[in-house]
Parts: C-alpha cells; structure tokens; sequence
C-alpha cells in the first residue's frame, strides 16, 4: 500500500474510534515511528474528599461542593454534569489543577501527589473562552502547541503529518489556512473554533484533557462533532478526558464512558458510574426513565431542586447507600497502587526535559517570535498605527510650522514643544493592541506553553523597532516640512527617539497594568500631562512651586526640552539668552539627562515584566 492509503487508513482509526492507536499504526514502518513519537502514557486520577466553600459578607460561608472522592482510569471520556450552581466546573478546575482560591481534598496522579511543577506537562485545560490571535491560521495554532510542548516529537515530517491527523480528527481540514478571527476579523465558526481549542489541547501530548463546557453555544451537530472528535483521542492514545456538558442529546450522550452527575444547593454527588448503567441505576432507585424521552434530561429534572420532578434528596441518599461504599473502597485501593511519576513518564520519552516547560527559553522566544511576525504583518491596524498614522501626523504638523527656521526665536521653542507632546502622545494609540495580546498570553502561560518573559522578548522584537521607525518617520517628516535648519537636526533627532524609548516603555507599563484599554489611557494621560506641563518650558524650573520641584530630575520631557532650547539658543543671540535666563536651561545636565531616561527605560520594561507576571492571573 501506498503512504497516502497508509495515513487515510490511520486517519480513518481516529474517527472509528479504534481500541488503539498501535493498531491502526501496525500497517507499517511509518505508523510505527509515528506511534512511538505521538503515544501517549496513560494515567489514572483520583481524588479524595474534595470540597469547597466560600466566605459571606456576614462571617459565614456558603457550600459550593461538599466534599467528594472518585476515580478514573487511562482512556475514559468522563461526562461531569448537574443543575447551574452545582459546582461541576469547580470540581473540573480543582482537578486540573486551576482552582485558584482555597479548597479541601486531595488529587492522585497514578496513586502519587500532584507536582505543581510539573503537573502542567501531563495536564491540558481546555477553558469556556476560545482566547487566540485573530489573524493566527488554524494550522499554525496547532503547530505552534506542539512545539512548545513536545520536546520528543523528531523531524519535520513527523510534525507535519500529526498536525495534518489532528486537523482530520477534528473536522478542521478544510479550513487549515483560515484566520481564527474575531469580533473585526473574519475566520473561522464558533463549532469550528472550539474544534481548534480542542485540537491544541491534544496537539500538546497530554495523558488528561480537562474541557469546561466545550459544547456551550454550540448547535447540536457541532456539539456531536467536538465530543466524537474527543472520544477518537480518548479511545486511540488513552488520553484521559473529561468534559463538564449540559443537557447533551441522546447520541452524544452514548459516547462518554463514565458519568458523573452531581446535584446543586448544595453541591453532592448523586450519580458516579458508567454512562449505560446509568438509565438501571435511576430504574433502581425508583425513577424509571419515561420511553421517548432523552435520559440526560430526564437525570437532570431529577436532580435540580426546586423543579417538578426534584429527587435530589432521595439521589443523593441513594449514592450514599448504593455507589458511595464501593467507590471509596475503590478509592482506597488506588491510594496504594502507585504507578509512573510524572517525572519517569517525561523521561521516557528521548530527548525530553523535566521541569514546568517542555522546550528551552530559547525555543519559546523563536516559537513566539514567528507567530509574533506573523499576526503583525496580516494586521493592517498593527501596521498602520506605529507606522502610517505617525508619518501623517507628522507632515501635518510640519505643515503648521512651514518655513520656522526663518521666524522668531520664540515660534521655533513653541515648535519644539508641539513636536516633543506630539511624540508621547502617538505611543498611546498602541496600549489596546498590547492588551488583546496580553490576554491569550496569559492564558497561553497559565498552560505552561512558554514564560511571560519570552512573550515580551518576542513583542519587544517586533514592536519597539516598528515603533521606533514610525516615531523616526514621525520626526523626520515634520523637521523636512517646517523647515528647519539641518544642522540641528542631529540633536533634535536624538533627543526625540531617546525621548520615544521612555514612553514606549511607560505605555508598555500601563497597559501590562490596566484592566483594559480604557483604563491604560485613563493611567497615562495624568503621568504625560504632568511631565508635558513640568518641562521646564510651560512651569520653568526657578519659578516652579516646591511641591513640583522634584519632577524636574526624573522628567524626560524637562531633559529633552533643555537640550534642544539649549542648542538652538546659541545661534538665538540677545533671544537666546533671554530665554535660558528665564526658563533655567542648562547645557551642564545633558550627560544627567541621558542617564536617567537610560535609567527609567530599565526599570518601566522591568516593572513591566513583573506586572505581567504578577497581575491579572486567570483566577478560578
């Protein structure tokens, strides 16, 4: 058989939902090494008197979950289902290792303790929110999770056909080299992107897939294809997956495994057993399921307080009875029935490494880099603001100060002026850009894809220089419209684009800071109007009041303007020296000057990394 035949046969195990990926792979040398690369180590999870609760206003606190234990095998696709306020995606964010706030209860890997570290590298959260890149290709957003996160995966090849059998299983062939987009970009569907979700989850090589109700806003038949999709990788590469859904219809249903059904108000297991014992089991306990009616609506009638036909009580009295001895008992066993550690099943795999990240730092900046390049280049906007816009801006106030060099001493400092405020003003148009990005950069890390720090590496590498060009751009055209003399246009030059680096940093701060884009502007504009005000020109620096007189050292616009004045001052004459007498000015502070904006540029990118690692976390 040809290669082609070999991979349609592949190709067609995953949709028919195979025992075993080693079986559709035994057709040939190629299947075997492809195997051997994309296998995954099964791994069990169990848990133990898991529970949460949250404090009220008035001192007491309200039960969310009430504690829990369970357990779930290698391969299984797990259903995790109940009435609103039941707490099924609590319990799914406490196993997967996302509840941030506090909760009781412990979690087993294979009978072992969970490694925060490391945990990450075996674990894949698939969250409600479908947060990528508008202009990101659906091939490359699974590309870009495999190499992150499968260090093993050897050869170019390799790679490319897991992409291609991945975009296969999950229906998204036909629109591989389609945008992703977004509320301005066309792209790709709402099924169609949770499909991608989905398919990155997998494309990272993880023993568990946790998806938090991947199936909301979906139509029925998109709804079908993403759990069809999820149980052909459960079933081939015995990936344990499970999936809090709502209300799913019948064929949908019948492909999970295991069910686990919990009621609300509050939260209790009612229900913890296979999917197609689960119709016996309510027969069981008195509630037949009625013939032409979907048994998971039924299940949830029964278990939502307050409703017509509300058994929670009873169900719950009855998993206690019933189901609760034997799962505890099965529970305990698995306590000692300790299998692989996280640590041994990485290193089964040649090459890989140990630690939270699956490559070097240096493998993360070049992955973000080329995605960086990427979604910049297909971003009009992105071009247009740190380029176009500043050129434009830039002819026009040149235009408005034509033929200055040959005016007053006095018109050309109010030039100089307009020129520097123009400048710091043009970065601001930037900040919304920087927090969309930061926003899939978080959630991104928060999975343990790359560092905060190769993020704003890789931003910093396509956003400073085209900054630095439009701002260049910006200067350049209004100093060749107005007219100036070209003689200063070195110092101007210079002085301006050192000038562009504090701010670009300032607004890099305040948009790692605020919550969105309004926010950033409403932080920014106070900061920029006060050093445009304290600039040594509008308040001088002899007749500034005390409580202002500390600006002055640390005001890069102060700096700029002095030594501009200063140099166009000299060939002022009786003008030039009024001014300098009146305003303070000083040719002495230039080396300070540069110091300190040097200094500032450090310690705003700094305090940006920081603030980027430190606030606005994904909180569960």
């Amino acid at each position: 058989a040809s290669c082609s035949e070999k991979k349609v046969a592949l190709l067609t195990s995953l949709h028919q939902c195979t025992d075993s990926l080693a079986m559709a792979a035994a057709c040939s040398a190629t299947h075997d090494k492809l195997s051997a690369d994309y296998a995954f180590p099964g791994v069990s999870l169990t848990f133990k008197d898991l529970g949460f609760s949250v404090p009220l206003p008035n001192g007491q606190t309200k039960t969310i979950l009430e504690p829990c234990s369970g357990h779930f095998e290698p391969g299984q696709l797990v259903a995790l289902m109940g009435p609103s306020g039941c707490g099924k995606s609590t319990l799914l964010d406490m196993l997967a290792m996302k509840k941030t706030a506090k909760h009781s209860g412990e979690v087993l890997v294979n009978g072992r303790e969970r490694d925060s570290r490391t945990f990450p590298r075996i674990a894949v959260y698939v969250g409600q929110e479908d947060v990528m890149p508008a202009h990101w290709k659906v091939r490359e957003a699974i590309k870009f999770n495999t190499a992150l996160k499968t260090q093993a995966v050897k050869g170019h090849v390799v790679g490319e056909t897991v992409c291609d059998l991945l975009l296969e299983a999950f229906g998204l062939t036909g629109v591989a080299d389609t945008y992703v987009g977004g509320s301005s970009v066309r792209g790709i569907s709402g099924g169609q992107r949770r499909r991608l979700s989905l398919a990155r989850g997998v494309a990272a090589q993880a023993s568990l897939l946790f998806c938090d109700e991947p199936t909301s806003g979906l139509s029925a038949t998109d709804a079908e294809l993403c759990i069809k999709a999820l149980r052909a990788i459960a079933k081939s590469l015995n990936v344990l997956i499970l999936v809090v859904i709502h209300q799913p219809r019948i064929e949908v249903a019948q492909m999970f495994d295991k069910l686990v059904l919990l009621t609300s108000n509050p939260g209790r297991m009612s229900y913890f057993g296979p999917m197609d014992q689960a119709v016996a089991y309510m027969e069981s306990c008195g509630r037949p399921v009625p013939q032409q009616v979907n048994p998971t609506d039924y299940f949830l009638d029964l278990v939502t307080p307050g409703v017509r036909l509300d058994a929670s009580d009873h169900f719950v009295a009855c998993f206690k009875e019933k189901l609760q001895p034997q799962l505890c008992d099965r529970v305990k066993s698995a306590l000692y029935q300790q299998g692989a550690t996280v640590e041994e099943m990485l290193l089964a795999k040649p090459g890989a490494r140990l630690g939270r990240f699956a490559v070097p730092f240096h493998k993360q900046f070049m992955q973000l880099l080329r995605r960086k390049l990427a979604i910049t280049m297909r971003n009009p906007l992105a071009i247009a603001l740190p380029l176009l816009l500043p050129v434009a801006l830039g002819a026009v106030v040149g235009a408005m100060f034509t033929g200055i060099g040959s005016k007053d001493f006095q018109d050309q400092i109010s030039f100089i002026f307009i020129l520097v405020t123009v400048l710091g003003l043009g970065g601001m148009q930037l900040m919304p850009i920087f927090i969309d990005e930061r926003q899939f950069m978080k959630h991104e890390a928060s999975e343990s894809l790359y560092t905060e720090g190769a993020a704003v590496l890789a931003s910093f590498c396509v956003d400073v220089p085209l900054g630095f060009m439009g701002a260049a751009y910006q200067v350049l055209a209004t100093f060749a419209i107005s007219g100036m003399d070209s003689e200063y246009l070195p110092c101007i030059f210079s002085w301006s684009m050192l000038l562009f680096f504090v701010y670009d940093s300032l607004f890099g701060l305040m948009a790692a800071i605020a919550a969105n884009a309004s926010q950033a502007q409403a932080f920014s504009s106070p900061v920029l109007a006060f050093f445009m005000l304290c600039n040594g020109f509008i308040i001088t620096k002899p007749a500034a009041p005390l409580f202002v007189q500390w600006v002055f050292p640390i005001n890069p616009n102060f700096y700029a303007m002095q030594a501009i004045v200063v140099r166009l001052a000299k060939d002022a004459g009786l003008a030039g020296q009024f001014v300098i007498s009146y305003t303070g000015y000083t040719d002495s502070e230039n080396t300070q000057g540069i110091i300190v904006m040097l200094a500032m540029i450090v310690a705003l990118r700094t305090l940006q990394l920081v603030a980027l690692r430190s606030l606005h976390k994904v909180l569960k």
